[in-house]
């Protein structure tokens, strides 16, 4: 489901953005627009899948619903909120392959290991319900009830607390191991929701395949870095900002092997904050690296579509105009 970054604002239509803040800012101060935290941003996870291909590392991006409220018809991670019924230590630790201390080590960080399970879970979970992948161990008794939760998951009949019950009642053991760090993101200020969210990286199982769910999520797709890059530059498959700077990260790995190497040492690093600015003609997006993330800034619209970077050109702002996001230069 964040920004996936779970921004349930459809921010493909700028004109949305200009009506709900009813003007169009061009002058920003960094006074009202910068490292603003409040609004309580809500806790949420992704999880970049990957995979080895021929001779190329995939990742899996799945397609919002064009009824959604997030984003329709975007292309974005496997995600969602941390729910309640993902909170719990003592329910969770004995249904992990991980110990407290591994996890910790492992997935936290800056993180209490309480809230790392509960973003782990949460990880695992909407990974199922968006991608139709459990990243757990299985033995013949979860087999057979897994079958029945994947039937009620195209149906659109998962109970609230599905997960809980398939580790306590039919031996499923939720496979943390196969998590690691990526990123965390914040969503930007001006959005009217707010998240927190934690990106994992996770390694496709082997004997799973991923299915969308027909009902947030309508199309999912293979694809390696740079050809959903070069997509989104053709408009072909429109990707969220964070996506969009996943993907753009991931372009300096060429095979699974150093992306797995990676994730082994990766830490979740400073939270990255954007900036949101509306426009006379849709919006742009300051990433934490651009040189003027805290300074007074002046956009001329008029000169953004010139200013669109090619795939693999380093970038630090995102504009969206016509409903696809494209980097473009200072």
């Amino acid at each position: 489901m964040p920004f996936k970054m779970h921004t349930l604002l459809n921010v493909t239509n700028p004109l949305n953005l200009i009506a709900l803040f009813n003007r169009a800012v061009i002058a920003a101060s960094p006074m009202t627009e910068v490292n603003d935290k409040s609004k309580n941003p809500k806790p949420a996870s992704t999880v970049i899948l990957t995979r080895q291909h021929d001779e190329e590392f995939q990742i899996y991006l799945l397609m919002r619903s064009g009824r959604s409220r997030f984003m329709p018809g975007n292309y974005v991670f496997p995600g969602g909120m941390v729910e309640s019924e993902d909170e719990g230590t003592e329910t969770w630790k004995a249904h992990v392959d991980m110990g407290l201390d591994d996890i910790a080590r492992r997935l936290g960080g800056s993180m209490a290991v309480e809230e790392t399970l509960s973003y782990s879970v949460a990880a695992i979970r909407e990974t199922f319900e968006e991608a139709g992948v459990l990243l757990a161990n299985r033995n013949e008794q979860s087999r057979v009830a897994l079958e029945r939760v994947c039937d009620r998951r195209m149906t659109n009949e998962l109970p609230k607390g599905w997960l809980r019950e398939l580790v306590a009642f039919e031996g499923c053991i939720l496979a943390f191991s196969r998590l690691a760090r990526w990123s965390h993101w914040i969503t930007p200020k001006l959005m009217p929701r707010r998240y927190d969210t934690r990106f994992f990286i996770a390694f496709m199982p082997p004997d799973q395949e991923c299915i969308p769910d027909k009902q947030e999520t309508t199309k999912g797709i293979w694809i390696s870095p740079e050809k959903g890059l070069v997509g989104n530059s053709k408009g072909e498959i429109p990707l969220s900002p964070p996506t969009m700077v996943t993907l753009h990260e991931l372009l300096q790995y060429s095979r699974l092997e150093e992306l797995e190497k990676e994730a082994e040492t990766r830490s979740w690093g400073e939270p990255l904050f954007p900036r949101l600015i509306p426009l006379s003609q849709g919006v742009l997006i300051l990433e934490p690296w651009d040189p003027m993330i805290n300074q007074k800034v002046e956009i001329d619209p008029e000169g953004l579509e010139e200013a669109i970077l090619p795939v693999g050109k380093p970038f630090s702002r995102i504009w969206n105009y016509n409903g696809i996001w494209r980097p473009v230069g200072i």
